[in-house]
Order: structure tokens, then sequence, then C-alpha cells
């Protein structure tokens, strides 16, 4: 039996990720016991793999290892982790607190370092020529690099954007002037566009998700059942029943989760 296993053990994956593919993909139809089978199988196994992964990455190598070396100072590291189990005691809990607390300030401090080295930066790329030149010499040291009319066509067009997105969000006063009433308009439109521009990207990385799961059903898992056209077939035939249960339910008006 075992060295069975050990022939079969491509093919057996490949069924194994096959029937997992298309138990996820179940969901289309609606929600089911077979797709809440597998995705507490995927969350199960991505939480294993992040604990996995946290001690092999950090905990290992930056905690554990030093603390044998006689980093014993570090033992304090654990001590404060475990404050955080404090959080299942009445009597204690404000202990977890304490280290909850500290943590989400300092994430906080973080996530705005990050924020504001972003956004500073954005702020000073904003500033573009608008008129064509050639090259400038600053103080005779730094030279401003030549601006073509077509790059100063494409910073006038940024700058407009910019202007309109951002009198827009004039939310302190009522826009009753001409000029900002169209400039606002225009800028809600471009923040549809982006809006659009953000949703399609997210549609694509979908589609890349769903090319890669037919891709391994037809040229991976499709030799193991006859072949590309076999595992096709039966995808088209499962869609076609999918379907068929969908019209079945919409007439008898089942809506049950299974």
């Amino acid at each position: 039996m075992t060295a069975w296993l050990l022939q079969n053990k491509n093919t057996l994956i490949a069924f194994f990720a096959a029937f997992c593919t298309l138990g996820l993909y179940s969901i289309l139809y609606k929600e089911n016991k077979l797709y809440r089978l597998f995705e507490h199988i995927y969350l199960g196994l991505a939480t294993g793999y992040l604990i996995s992964q946290s001690w092999t990455l950090v905990l290992e190598p930056l905690w554990w290892s030093p603390l044998l070396k006689g980093e014993w100072w570090l033992v304090f590291g654990l001590i404060i982790g475990l404050f955080y189990y404090f959080i299942f005691s009445k009597k204690y809990a404000w202990l977890s607190r304490l280290v909850i607390g500290f943590f989400l300030g300092v994430t906080a401090g973080r996530s705005f370092q990050v924020f504001a080295n972003d956004t500073w930066k954005q702020i000073s790329s904003s500033f573009k020529p608008v008129v064509p030149h050639g090259e400038i010499l600053v103080a005779g040291q730094k030279a401003i690099p030549k601006l073509l009319w077509t790059d100063a066509l494409n910073n006038f067009i940024f700058m407009f954007i910019l202007v309109c997105v951002m009198s827009y969000f004039f939310f302190s006063f009522e826009l009753k002037h001409p000029v900002l009433k169209t400039s606002s308009k225009w800028g809600r439109w471009m923040l549809m566009f982006t809006f659009g521009a953000i949703f399609g990207s997210t549609i694509m990385a979908r589609l890349a998700l769903l090319i890669d799961r037919m891709d391994f059903l037809l040229n991976d898992f499709g030799p193991r059942i006859g072949g590309p056209f076999v595992a096709y077939a039966l995808l088209i035939g499962l869609s076609v029943w999918v379907l068929w249960l969908v019209r079945r339910d919409k007439k008898t008006g089942n809506s049950d989760l299974g």
C-alpha cells in the first residue's frame, strides 16, 4: 500500500487539488457545505503555514537561537507575549490591555511614518513645470533637464486633473462660483475614472487566478483523466449543471445555503 501511494503520489495530489479547486468554485452556485469544508481546510492550512513561517523566519533565528547562546534578556519578550493571554481573565484583563495598547501605539506610529514618507513625496512630485525650456543651470551647479512641449503638455494635464480633484474635496463652504462648480464636477469624473481603473485591475487579478486554475485543470489534471478535451468537457458539463441548478432554484424559490 505504501509503495502504491509513493508511486501514484503526483496523481493523487493532482486529483485532490482538482477536487479542492472545484469545491471552492462551487460558491459560484451558492454558499454550500462543500465550499465551507474547503474554505475551512484552506484557512487551516494558511494558519499553519503562517505559524511555521513565523517560527522559521522570525522566532527561531531572532529569539530562540540567541536565547540559547546566552542572550538571556530576550526571555522578557516571552513574558510580554504571555501578557496577551490575560485577556481570558476577568480579574487581570487590564494587564493584556497594557500590552495591546502599547503595540497598537507602536503600530499606529509606524503606519503614520510610512504614510507621511509616501505622501510627502507625492506632494513634492506634484509640482511640475508647464513651460517648455532648455537645460537650465541653478547656481552654476545643478542643471534642470530640458522640458519638451510634449512633456509640458503632459504636466499641464496632470496639474489640471490635480486641481479639479482637489476642488471636489472643498467641503468647508458651498461651491457657488461657476469655476469651482465646474472643476468640482470634472474632479468627480476623474475620480470615477480612477476608481474604474482600480476596479479593472482587481478584476484582472481575479481573472489571473481563474486562468491559472483553468490551466491547471486542463493541462495538469486533464492528461490524468484522458486529456485536456476530457477535462474541458467535464468543466462544460459542470457549468451546465450549475446553470440548471440556478434556474431550478429560481423557479422553486429555493434560496437555502445548503
